[in-house]
């Protein structure tokens, strides 16, 4: 018995077992000594009955005590498990055996270990780095006593044409293998480097214990040299009959993954992904490949089996709560969007074959003010059905990830429907991203094509993106062999204009049909999944809610609204700008933008229309004639205060202006006119709506949408289920819609708690309704700061401190533990200070007044050159990052820049 003395080890679990070995690397009859990390015996002394059996195993160069979490997990009361965690032989404070055991062996051991243990299932197999191979040939081949699967960072595969991870090649090096696995310890040293953060000394001194002595590490070295690079290695059989049999399992799967992992990297996943299509996947950004000691796995692994379970045995799940009677979910007073589905694109095939296919569709500008591009509704047509022919011939398939990093416009509106006719997905993640950002998104999608600007492509040659690239125009070929770029998207159309149209079998409406990203302002960007049918709801939304009919005539400084012009039927100009910067539109390029379709319709987020204000001085009389003619501008991306809208209104003066609030997953979720905030304001200043003011009114919901809050606790949470619409409750948003998004891609647990309300989608915003129905929102659930005895939501104060004339954009974010928080006021001048740091007396008691007036009071206030902002909407304020900032200058740190 080995005695347990390891942080996080309860003793009991220790544990040794002499085992029969079948295995081909031992003579028969040979008796193996394991040492097991096993809970079993502590549950049957409390006298708790396990739901199955969790047998873990470690990889290369761990023991069991990489699974002690999930052990002390199955030992709590409210849901035993019994956890297996074993010590593969050669490794851990198992017996060193003296020989070299392979892949098949190793797999054979550990059956030999659970027929002595008598595990008869339901077992659920546990598998990390190599162990994840073992533990899922355990599974194939115990098919009978199998309930579950769940992998960490593993693979079954080497994806053909790619070399093994170069940490592992220099492992396998004969220069370097003995001394680097077995004679030194530089193997466990390197692998516990790459726990993120850092492994505490204690933690590290365990996972160092067994393997103290170079006589004690032959199994690391022989492990490492079982490594099956290529298929001559004796032990590639046997990974491949590993490999193949996953496709036939059907039991429940689980996927927990550390992206930050030089040796799995996000392409393993994505192959074991094609292997268990039906896994939930979970991806932990910035956890790496000792993902058991970067995140908490136990909590969502016990969820899942929880979930399992419920799922197998539907009538063992809880009832469903009755909630107390409440007012009913206003209703829409006409059948929801998307449920008569016509495909995205079924306007544009229509105008194409119709009286109107030789006016334009689409346009893109130039910086000179003149049409750089333009396609016909009858050459847009013509020019996706070619390259959809093209795309396909070249293999693109139903299914296929196509990450499309190509700026706003002609080439772009061709390539998206394209894709979306031949039912592949395409990944839209932007470079307002910024670029660790789009780095992010783009290896967390894995792509199976990559098409791109020149720019982009470089930028997948250094940073290492997956996917076959394509570039958008003809390149030289010497170009071409630097960027591994195959073909272009020229090249691709004039192929499959030759070619007679295969359509195939159309996309199924609740297919994917797009990754789309969150902008990444409350943390890493979100990938966010399309069906569709959802797609095609969106539209239909957008065209009850607005009133955009086909002939509409669109100035689009967004690109999601530039790719939906053609879905709407309405024509669809890019102005000249940087789509990356939203506050690069000038009033001149939106005038000549506007002027070149004579437009009906603008949409601009906030940062765009204040530059557009700044510089509306360079406007002709042309200019303003023709965005006089506009009749409906849409902003959204960011509260947009009425005082911007009104000054807006005065360049546009026949137009209506509309807010539309919404989010990636749900756009948009309701809607309001400059006059209806003017209306809303005004019952808030004059008190005669309950409910009315602290926040933005953003309106009522859209066209076949519904609203609801969940109640803030007092700590600043919303832990309930019960979707209320009382006026003057403060709560999370929630939107039950059909274009609200199917799930987040490879993120699990972050769609579990996002629907954990059946039938909505938790937004993560906070609000209240008014007595006249119309939300209020009051910021984000992640930004309330809770101070002693109050909860405090940001807008409603920083509004009132906004309406300063020496302040421009203001910040209010809390400083110190969770419940003592102080409010804190962070404020951009104008004009913007040289420094940031404390503000001026004058300004701060002001600051103070004006919070005061809107029930806030403030401890603090700090003043900046300029608010830290999002790349893509240059307008939400990073408040998390303000809030570390402010601790820091508060506590006497150099100010710096936040």
């Amino acid at each position: 018995m080995v005695t347990a003395d390891w942080t996080g080890v309860d003793p009991e679990w220790s544990r040794d077992i002499d085992v029969a070995s079948t295995s081909a690397a031992d003579e028969p009859g040979t008796l193996r000594r394991w040492h097991l990390l096993d809970n079993g015996a502590q549950l049957a002394r409390r006298g708790l009955t396990p739901a199955g059996t969790l047998l873990c195993v470690h990889g290369n160069p761990t023991w069991s005590y990489l699974w002690r979490t999930l052990l002390a997990a199955g030992s709590d009361p409210a849901h035993p498990w019994r956890v297996v965690a074993v010590d593969q032989l050669d490794m851990g404070f198992s017996e060193r055996t003296g020989t070299f055991r392979r892949l098949a062996d190793r797999i054979n051991d550990l059956g030999d270990l659970t027929a002595a243990l008598g595990l008869d299932g339901p077992v659920v197999t546990v598998g990390h780095d190599w162990g994840g191979v073992i533990s899922l040939g355990w599974a194939l081949a115990h098919p009978q006593q199998l309930a579950g699967v769940v992998l960490t960072n593993t693979a079954v595969h080497q994806p053909p044409g790619s070399p093994i991870p170069p940490a592992l090649r220099l492992a396998l090096h004969p220069a370097v293998h003995r001394w680097g696995t077995t004679t030194s310890d530089t193997f466990l040293r390197v692998t516990h480097s790459l726990a993120r953060p850092p492994l505490a000394e204690d933690v590290r001194s365990a996972f160092m214990a067994p393997y103290r002595g170079a006589g004690r590490r032959a199994g690391v070295g022989n492990f490492v040299a079982d490594i099956p690079a290529d298929a001559s290695h004796p032990s590639f059989p046997a990974l491949t009959r590993v490999a193949e049999g996953l496709r036939r399992l059907s039991v429940p799967a689980l996927m927990l993954w550390g992206p930050r992992d030089p040796i799995f990297s996000d392409r393993y996943l994505k192959d074991l992904i094609s292997r268990l299509p039906h896994a939930k996947v979970h991806r932990f950004e910035g956890a790496g490949h000792l993902v058991a000691e970067d995140r908490d796995i136990a909590a969502p692994v016990f969820d899942w089996l929880a979930e399992r379970g419920r799922d197998s045995n539907p009538a063992d799940a809880p009832a469903p709560v009755n909630p107390a009677p409440e007012p009913p979910m206003p209703e829409p007073s006409t059948p929801a969007p998307g449920t008569g589905l016509a495909p995205l694109w079924a306007p544009l095939t229509g105008l194409a074959a119709g009286p109107h296919a030789g006016d334009t569709a689409v346009a893109e500008m130039a910086a000179d003010g003149s049409v750089a591009r333009s396609l016909s509704w009858q050459e847009l047509e013509r020019n996706i059905t070619a390259l959809a022919a093209g795309l396909q011939e070249s293999g693109v398939r139903q299914g296929s990830r196509v990450s499309l990093m190509v700026p706003p416009g002609v080439d772009l509106t061709v390539v998206l429907y394209a894709c979306l006719r031949l039912g592949a997905v395409v990944v839209v993640a932007d470079a307002g991203l910024g670029t660790r950002g789009l780095n992010r998104a783009v290896k967390g999608a894995t792509p199976d094509y990559l098409i791109g600007i020149d720019k982009a492509l470089a930028a997948a040659s250094v940073l290492g993106w997956p996917g076959r690239r394509i570039s958008v125009q003809d390149l030289p070929a010497a170009r071409r062999r630097v960027l591994a770029v195959e073909t272009s998207l020229a090249a691709l159309a004039r192929r499959g204009a030759t070619l007679s149209p295969d359509p195939g079998e159309a996309p199924a409406p609740d297919s994917p049909a797009a990754v789309l990203f969150t902008s990444g302002s409350t943390g890493p960007a979100k990938g966010v999944v399309y069906t569709h049918r959802q797609l095609a709801a969106m539209r239909d939304t957008v065209a009850a809610t607005l009133a955009i009919r086909p002939g509409a005539r669109l100035v689009a400084g967004f690109a999601p609204f530039a790719l939906l012009g053609p879905a709407l039927g309405a024509v669809s100009v890019t102005p000249a700008m940087d789509v990356t910067a939203p506050r690069t539109l000038t009033a001149r390029a939106l005038a000549d933008a506007a002027a070149a379709i004579d437009a009906t319709v603008v949409f601009a987020s906030p940062a765009a229309l204040r530059n557009v204000l700044a510089t509306q001085g360079r406007l002709d009389g042309a200019g303003h004639e023709v965005l006089g003619r506009v009749e409906l501008l849409l902003s959204a991306g960011a509260p947009v205060p009425a005082s911007l809208l009104a000054e807006v209104q005065r360049l546009l003066p026949r137009a209506s202006l509309h807010t539309p609030y919404g989010m990636t997953e749900a756009l948009p979720v309701t809607d309001i006119s400059l006059e209806q905030i003017c209306a809303a304001e005004a019952d808030a200043a004059a008190g005669t709506v309950a409910g009315a003011g602290n926040g933005v009114c953003v309106g009522r919901p859209v066209h076949g949408a519904r609203v609801a809050v969940i109640p803030l606790d007092a700590d600043g949470s919303a832990p309930g289920n019960r979707p209320v619409t009382e006026a003057g409750l403060t709560g999370e948003i929630l939107v039950s819609a059909p274009h609200v998004k199917e799930s987040y891609d490879r993120l699990w647990l972050t769609q579990r708690e996002s629907v954990r309300t059946a039938g909505w989608h938790r937004t993560g915003d906070v609000g209240h309704f008014d007595a006249a129905g119309r939300l209020w929102v009051e910021g984000r659930l992640a930004h309330v700061v809770t101070a002693p005895g109050a909860v405090v939501t940001p807008v409603g104060a920083e509004q009132a401190i906004e309406r300063l004339d020496a302040v421009g954009l203001a910040a209010v974010v809390g400083v110190g533990p969770a419940g003592t928080q102080a409010v804190v006021a962070v404020v951009e001048t104008v004009p913007p200070v040289r420094r940031a740091g404390p503000a001026a007396p004058y300004l701060a008691g002001r600051v103070r007044d004006a919070a005061r007036q809107a029930g806030v009071s403030v401890s603090a206030v700090l003043t900046v050159p300029s608010q830290p902002t999002d790349i893509r909407h240059n307008a939400k304020i990073d408040r998390v990052r303000l809030s570390r900032w402010a601790s820091a200058v508060l506590a006497g740190g150099r100010p710096g820049t936040p």
